[in-house]
């Protein structure tokens, strides 16, 4: 009988199953919308070669006594017409089945993925690596193109926390991160907690423009407006409470690594809306100093090593893994009080030009216990992907409000069931 390989979670996964609950089931989407309808059996094809390339996505989770592990599985993917709700579970304890799925509708392609198997970097490189192949086969393609982003199997599995730890008193900064009260995103709740998904597309360039006419970075800008949008959004004993977004950091640019696994880290963006007085500069200016101070090279090696810390702790090595579950479930409720919202920007997708006029957009989106926000852009198309399990999506729609006033132009699209997408 064969022996199967089997991998630790990398330092991010570990606390990911044990975090999966209710409307939160750490399941991320991927999205890329064609210029043409998708034919199932070639993507289906595509798939299959895929995933020979990321051998460490085709795993099963399982539970051991002190921490959960993947193991290598001879399960194959299946292509279907999304029939579903976005980001349904993938990790079901007791079942042995993949950690993602590849569906699609009409133009559009998704992946969808449980947060152990990587971060939106790391998924990413698997998805375009999937897109490419497609069109390849659909449009009979020279073989010979590749992602520009292009690394060895050996590279796209290794784990990169293992690799550049140092030890620090990273479980310190953890603790941390649950000592503030942030202002909480509120609404009405989704009978069965299903994912409401708000995607908005603006002009890349546009959005450039305006970030340089405030003298900062897109990223900043990003988090600053979605600040005042959550201030726009609050009443008076509200605004008592500081909005505090969470910025997962890919730590990839720092380390030079290519893992196609988890690979990053959060910093916490801290503003008090007492500050504000109408000016979206009296943001802007705190939030790119905030951003400037915590990715220095001594904060972020903070930061990567804060996420190993709970592998290379002794007294939580030796906890059995349903303590682990209950305590690491009751921090990660404690240090959501003190965050208002996450978000995250993937950047720019870059494809090779022989298969950019077939890709209309890209975009993302992260499931979480209130809400999350994935920025990502393709060509001149920027898209801001909201996943909440509240029917209603007053902050982000104040987000695009503030844009529309800035002369950007906003497209609209939800997967909202039976309802229209309003405040």
């Amino acid at each position: 009988m064969e022996r199967k390989n089997w991998y630790k979670l990398d330092n991010a996964a570990k606390i990911v199953p044990s975090t999966a609950r209710g409307a939160n089931t750490r399941v991320f989407r991927l999205t890329c919308e064609l210029k043409e309808k998708v034919e199932k059996d070639m993507l289906q094809i595509a798939l299959d070669e895929t995933i020979d390339e990321f051998p460490f996505f085709n795993c099963v989770l399982h539970r051991g006594l002190f921490w959960y592990y993947l193991e290598d599985s001879d399960l194959r993917p299946v292509v279907e017409l999304e029939h579903t709700p976005a980001c349904m579970p993938l990790y079901i304890p007791g079942h042995k089945n993949l950690l993602y799925r590849v569906n699609y509708f009409d133009k559009r392609i998704n992946l969808e993925m449980f947060h152990v198997l990587a971060d939106g970097t790391g998924a990413f490189m698997f998805f375009k690596t999937l897109i490419i192949r497609y069109l390849q086969l659909k449009h009979s393609l020279s073989e010979d193109i590749k992602p520009v982003d292009e690394f060895s199997v050996e590279e796209k599995n290794v784990d990169a926390f293992t690799d550049n730890y140092s030890k620090q008193k990273g479980l310190k900064q953890l603790k941390e991160m649950s000592s503030v009260k942030a202002y909480q995103v509120s609404g009405e709740l989704d009978e069965n907690l299903l994912p409401h998904l708000l995607e908005g597309t603006v002009s890349s360039s546009k959005f450039l423009e305006l970030a340089h006419q405030h003298n900062t970075t897109v990223g900043v800008l990003c988090v600053a407006i979605y600040i005042k949008a959550a201030i726009l959004s609050m009443n008076r004993g509200q605004k008592k409470r500081h909005v505090v977004v969470s910025v997962p950091v890919n730590l990839r640019q720092f380390y030079h690594s290519g893992t196609a696994r988890n690979f990053f880290g959060v910093i916490n963006i801290d503003y008090d809306p007492a500050n504000y007085d109408g000016n979206l500069n009296t943001i802007i200016e705190p939030v790119d100093k905030a951003f400037k101070e915590k990715l220095s090279a001594e904060n972020i090696e903070k930061t990567m090593n804060s996420y190993s810390a709970l592998e290379h702790n002794l007294a939580v090595k030796v906890v059995p893994l349903p303590i682990k579950d209950f305590t690491i479930g009751r921090f990660d409720a404690a240090a959501k009080k003190g965050v208002t919202t996450s978000m995250s920007n993937i950047g720019r997708i870059k494809m090779p030009k022989e298969v950019e006029e077939y890709i209309d957009r890209f975009s993302a989106f992260m499931t979480a216990a209130s809400q999350q926000i994935t920025v990502c852009s393709f060509g001149d198309k920027m898209t801001f992907g909201e996943a909440s399990p509240f029917k209603t999506h007053r902050v982000m729609l104040n987000f695009f409000r503030c844009l529309s006033e800035q002369g950007i132009e906003v497209e609209l699209g939800s997967n909202d069931y039976d309802e229209e997408v309003s405040d």
